[in-house]
């Protein structure tokens, strides 16, 4: 692979920590080094000399800043082939000095967007000249080294520490695919913020960085996280995260957010097997761990307030994969770890997102999150009955339990708690059947509770079988041109029932 040392560089980045050392080795290796602005102004404080790009092109930078390195002395150092004659001659003729290595940190345009700042700050934070080197740099790879992002600092130390500067052809051209990463990245995002209104018929998705699972859904699939996973979470103990404990990891505290009083989950496969409210952490996992004691083995536990101690020592019987909480308390921690495998994760800010995206069918689809969650006004009675101030509590609950969960969904719940749930069936009242046995089967009496589905009943069946297994209430959006045979049997039989207008389909 054809060697190249680095003789010259351009330093132009908008972030400056880490580059002091960089400065440093090159001017040891005897590096020339150009620059411009903010950058000039930090190497000279630190007893480097530089080459302003002034001086090189004989241009002033103009317009604010807005064009300072958009020159062709500047590009043509970078872009020139150094193996092609006709190239050298023209650099000779318009005395075009080459320039090795080029090293940018782009402007926070999303940082500066996140921030709430301004539309006209926002966009003086698009960076052009930054963008433009990258793409140069990285397109003459085989003559130089472009280092497109603060992220990148350590890899160039390195080279210059131990290769005195000197790069391989394999080695430029892994820096160059970094680089269209970095610009690619950085142009989705502003087309992003550009296209809010959603009026160019476009998709664009980056995400970055990537995390090398043990494997896919299923060992003989490789599987990759893309995605910045601290941002949400810290972990503090137990093994590496697979992927399917992350699509747990996310049914799991989009359920968590639809409560706010305290409450415990426990969820296998994406749906709940227990969730419930209580008065303490402990007695939340409690009445969700009795919803099914036997699913919870190797579940998934989430919780929306601190577990202390008498918690910890409550569940700490249980065999299960994760834990996620806002916070942990020492004491709970030290009981917590006595497992080594188990992942204890501190969610660090309340699940919140806005868009959904899958790959399917040689494309994408994407849509809304559903952030809908049912409050009282939302509930229209249908029936005769009216639901106690009990029941509507209950319907509201079951309603979000239902609503996190895959359909066909029917979910069964009394006094803050789930009883049982039929997910995931093909028929409405296999999904009811399924529930009753279920509640049964952990000796629950269904007497007083309550019933909510994620779809309309095309037929009085569903509320026919949860009457005669003691459900008083119902909850659901209707939609259905027969609503009014489930709303006479209820009439007939003393069942409340209400409904919603909003279906919760989830596949």
């Amino acid at each position: 692979m054809s060697k190249k040392k680095i003789q010259s560089a351009l330093i132009s980045v908008f972030h400056k920590e880490g580059l002091s050392p960089i400065i440093h080795s090159l001017d040891k290796l005897g590096v020339t080094i150009y620059s411009t602005g903010g950058t000039e102004k930090f190497i000279r404080e630190e007893g480097v000399d530089v080459v302003p790009v002034e001086n090189l092109t004989d241009y002033p930078s103009i317009f604010g800043g807005r064009v300072k390195t958009l020159h062709p002395k500047v590009f043509g150092g970078i872009l020139h082939r150094r193996a092609n004659e006709s190239d050298l001659a023209e650099a000779k003729k318009f005395e075009i000095p080459p320039i090795d290595l080029v090293i940018v940190d782009l402007y926070p345009f999303e940082a500066t967007v996140a921030s709430g700042a301004s539309e006209e700050d926002v966009i003086e934070k698009i960076d052009i000249g930054g963008i433009a080197l990258i793409r140069a740099g990285a397109k003459n790879y085989k003559d130089v080294v472009m280092v497109s992002s603060m992220e990148y600092y350590q890899d160039l130390q390195d080279i210059l520490d131990d290769q005195g500067g000197e790069t391989d052809e394999e080695e430029r051209k892994l820096f160059a695919a970094k680089a269209f990463a970095t610009s690619s990245h950085y142009d989705s995002a502003i087309f992003n913020w550009m296209n809010a209104a959603d009026k160019v018929p476009a998709f664009r998705l980056s995400a970055s960085p990537a995390r090398e699972l043990r494997y896919g859904e299923n060992p003989h699939q490789k599987g990759t996280f893309y995605g910045d996973l601290s941002a949400y979470f810290d972990q503090l103990h137990g093994k590496e995260i697979s992927y399917n404990n992350l699509v747990d990891i996310e049914a799991a505290v989009q359920l968590i957010a639809e409560f706010h009083d305290t409450a415990f989950g426990i969820l296998k496969h994406n749906n709940a097997c227990g969730i419930a409210t209580g008065s303490t952490t402990k007695e939340a996992y409690q009445r969700a761990f009795a919803a099914d004691t036997v699913s919870a083995f190797g579940g998934v536990l989430v919780c929306n307030k601190e577990i202390d101690k008498d918690t910890a020592d409550e569940m700490n019987s249980l065999f299960f994969e994760i834990l996620i909480a806002p916070s942990f308390s020492e004491e709970a921690l030290e009981v917590l770890k006595g497992k080594k495998n188990r992942i204890l994760l501190i969610q660090k800010k309340p699940w919140h997102q806005q868009t959904q995206y899958k790959s399917m069918l040689n494309g994408t689809i994407v849509q809304d999150y559903d952030l809908k969650s049912e409050s009282r006004s939302d509930l229209e009675v249908k029936t005769k009955k009216q639901p106690t101030a009990d029941e509507v509590e209950d319907l509201l609950f079951a309603s979000k339990v239902c609503k996190q969960s895959k359909s066909n969904t029917i979910v069964l719940a009394k006094n803050g708690q789930l009883l049982a749930s039929g997910v995931g069936q093909t028929s409405r009242v296999d999904a009811l059947n399924q529930a009753i046995e279920k509640a049964g089967n952990f000796g629950f009496d269904l007497n007083g509770a309550v019933m909510a589905s994620d779809a309309f009943f095309p037929f009085p069946d569903c509320v026919e079988i949860a009457q005669k297994a003691g459900i008083s209430a119902v909850i659901q959006p209707g939609g259905s041109i027969k609503d009014q045979l489930s709303i006479d049997y209820c009439d007939e039989n003393g069942l409340a029932m209400v409904m919603t207008g909003v279906r919760h389909f989830k596949h």
